[in-house]
């Protein structure tokens, strides 16, 4: 061994040691978070991580930085087979990976390295032209956040450029040294090798080499002090997500009232999952979720950056106190972001600090329409709703604070089983002089129907939405479904409440649910509200409801296919319509195409425009979460903003498929003073039927 390599493994061992320390450090503080089995499903998550993670699927929803980002990040992949090669060689001067690997594949392999360097080294400076330049408004943060990715960009740069130096001058000296012409490296050679002796270029050599090697060391250990850290955890955080499978989307997270515990929900770190935690040490503050979120575009105050940011920084102020970390010194500073208070000095200063109120605000988490645009749009599989709602359960049930127009709203929920306070009498008051039997009526019968129809809240008592509710009634009584409803034993499943943080309340509501449709041996719902199907479907067998759940886009859909609506013959011009998706339809349930093809289907002289932002990128209505229920007293309605994206698409009409969508983009047209039509896409088939089949739904 040589004196340089004993130096270079000194210098190795420490750097090493150093960084194994920060990761221990760090998997001690995940550690502070409850525990929660996520090694489920495995093949669904390997492929998780080969398509999102390896192929960047999620990246190239951005056209612009998507390219970007994926280049330096295969890069990376790429070169570090390099890198393992460069490290080992510092210690071992003669090895290379020419004495493991067949010839051809050792020259695909050499001339990879630089190929892949000089696009990373094109990616990289493309990345710092936005950054100093173009400014992207997603990317403007605090002054330590842009330094940080200065730092970072200029230290992977670094890295390129000292790999073709070194890898050039070496090639000087020896021409055969890679057993193969290079991309770049050769050119480079032949530049060097005009002015400077072997001698110079030898001792050329061994200075970049060593800038090289050490700057691998410095950026490795850099990471864990730095956003960055993703670079690292990304992959593992793809893994162990939920938030593209496995399981059912959006599905929130069950939560046992009856354990002993203080606290409902999440005030602090330590009652958020390790995977929460994890998600912080993940996130590239890339800002793809606010820049997505239709609270933040229309002047809210919530960020979701801000808040899987503010978890990291709440993390990084108490886990070295609770985990009796004393090497202050060591503890990695992830403590940059957007707001909060991390000033804190004191052991007690800290400890009075949590969370809740000193990071994030009651203002940002009731801002929050529970749309999933920002899980949908976030590269590395992070969920920032989860946290919302989980502190939302805190601020409701642990300490009763919440806006106040949700006080008779939960009062209704118990009351009368209804977010409104109409009485369970008049639930089938829609339904008269329809003879549409209850599910009560055909047990006595001895019969059983095809399906159970849910109306729900908004379709029973709603003047506007019980329309839709008659529309869909009379398609399926056109085409001779066997159907019930529930009529006055029918009442809300509790999904507002679970969306407001009113665990306890939703819990009582959904299992007095199932209860009743157990009883009737329902096995096949179909509803008309996506909200009720997302709660029906894929949250009731979280207490042991398992139904067939169908939207009425879908089950429509699957009628025209079968060609059993009796429609009439399209006449006239061709009608122009936008298509608005629903949150709880689309992006939770991956429902895109069912409505689109319904209007396609049930009227052909239909044609239809799309607004900038649709199917899983669509704008949200600003109903969700219980925003329904709540006013927006900051910034721009919600609802505006949507609706003023589908009128400007030219449209005629605009279609839904969703009660509550119907309500927020009709009072959008009202208030933008257009007289274009809102219409259900139930509404459009059934003015398409033929009159004697509506005639006969009537009779």
């Amino acid at each position: 061994m040589t004196a340089g390599s004993a130096v270079f493994l000194f210098v190795l061992v420490l750097a090493t040691g150093f960084f194994s320390l920060n990761v221990q450090r760090l998997v001690s503080y995940l550690r502070l978070g409850y525990g929660e089995n996520r090694t489920d499903h495995p093949l669904t998550r390997l492929k998780n991580v080969l398509v999102i993670g390896i192929a960047q699927k999620k990246i190239f929803r951005d056209p612009v930085a998507g390219p970007m980002h994926a280049l330096i990040f295969w890069g990376f992949m790429v070169l570090t087979a390099g890198t393992i090669e460069i490290v080992i060689a510092g210690v071992f001067p003669r090895f290379s990976f020419a004495v493991l690997l067949p010839d051809a594949l050792y020259r695909a392999y050499s001339l990879s390295q630089d190929v892949f360097a000089l696009l990373v080294i094109g990616a990289v400076g493309f990345a710092l032209y936005r950054r100093l330049f173009l400014h992207p408004k997603r990317l403007e943060g605090d002054n330590l956040e842009h330094t940080d990715a200065l730092i970072i960009l200029s230290m992977i740069m670094g890295l390129m450029v000292t790999l073709l130096l070194f890898t050039s001058l070496l090639l000087v000296v020896q021409p055969d040294a890679f057993g193969a012409e290079k991309a770049v490296s050769r050119p480079l050679a032949g530049i060097f090798g005009t002015f400077l002796s072997p001698a110079a270029a030898n001792g050329g050599y061994h200075v970049f080499w060593w800038m090289h090697a050490l700057l691998i060391l410095v950026f490795l250990n850099y990471l864990p002090y730095s956003k960055h850290l993703h670079v690292v955890s990304s992959l593992i955080n793809v893994y162990f997500s939920n938030t593209s499978g496995p399981g059912q989307k959006g599905v929130m997270r069950n939560m046992d009232l009856e354990a002993d515990v203080e606290t409902f929900g999440a005030a602090d770190v330590e009652q958020l999952s390790w995977k929460n935690l994890l998600d912080g040490y993940s996130c590239t503050e890339c800002g793809r979720c606010t820049a997505a979120c239709p609270a933040n575009i229309t002047g809210k105050p919530l960020s979701p950056r801000k808040i899987v940011v503010n978890t990291r920084q709440r993390l990084m102020e108490k886990a070295p106190l609770v985990t009796g970390d004393r090497m202050e010194f060591l503890r990695p500073a992830l403590l940059h972001g957007e707001g909060g208070d991390a000033g804190a000095t004191t052991v007690t200063e800290v400890m009075e600090h949590r969370l809740l109120d000193t990071y994030i605000t009651e203002d940002e988490l009731w801002a929050c329409t529970s749309c999933r645009a920002c899980v949908t749009e976030c590269p590395v599989s992070i969920d920032q709703l989860d946290v919302i709602n989980q502190m939302r359960r805190n601020l409701v049930l642990t300490e009763s604070r919440f806006p106040e127009e949700l006080q008779p709203v939960f009062e209704s929920l118990e009351r009368n089983g209804s977010p409104w306070a109409f009485q369970a009498a008049d639930r089938a008051a829609w339904a008269d002089g329809m003879h549409i039997p209850t599910m009560a009526e055909l047990a006595e019968r001895g019969e059983r129907p095809d399906i159970l129809f849910w109306v729900g809240c908004m379709g029973s008592f709603d003047d506007r939405a019980k329309k839709i509710t008659v529309a869909f009634a009379r398609i399926l009584q056109a085409c001779d479904i066997k159907f019930a409803i529930l009529g006055q034993e029918e009442h809300c499943h509790g999904d507002p409440a679970r969306r407001m943080g009113n665990e306890y309340l939703y819990q009582i509501l959904a299992k007095d649910t199932i209860e009743t449709l157990d009883r009737y041996a329902v096995t096949t719902i179909v509803t008309h509200c996506p909200h009720c199907f997302h709660q029906l479907g894929n949250e009731f067998p979280q207490f042991g409801g398992n139904y067939e759940v169908i939207h009425h886009s879908t089950y429509i859909e699957r009628l025209l296919q079968e060609e059993r609506v009796p429609l009439r013959t399209a006449e006239g011009q061709r009608l122009t319509v936008a298509y608005h998706d629903s949150c709880y339809l689309g992006r939770y349930n991956d429902v895109y195409d069912a409505p689109r093809e319904t209007l396609k289907r049930a009227l052909p002289v239909i044609t239809l425009v799309e607004p900038p932002r649709a199917r899983d990128r669509g704008l949200c209505c600003g109903a969700g979460g219980g925003r329904m229920w709540m006013e927006e007293r900051t910034g721009k309605r919600i609802n505006a903003e949507r609706t003023e994206e589908l009128l400007a698409t030219g449209a005629e009409t605009i279609a839904v498929a969703c009660p509550f969508c119907m309500t927020m983009i009709s009072d959008g047209v009202k208030a933008s003073g257009s007289e274009v039509p809102v219409l259900d896409v139930s509404e459009v088939v059934a003015n398409a039927l033929m009159p004697s089949s509506t005639s006969a739904s009537r009779a």
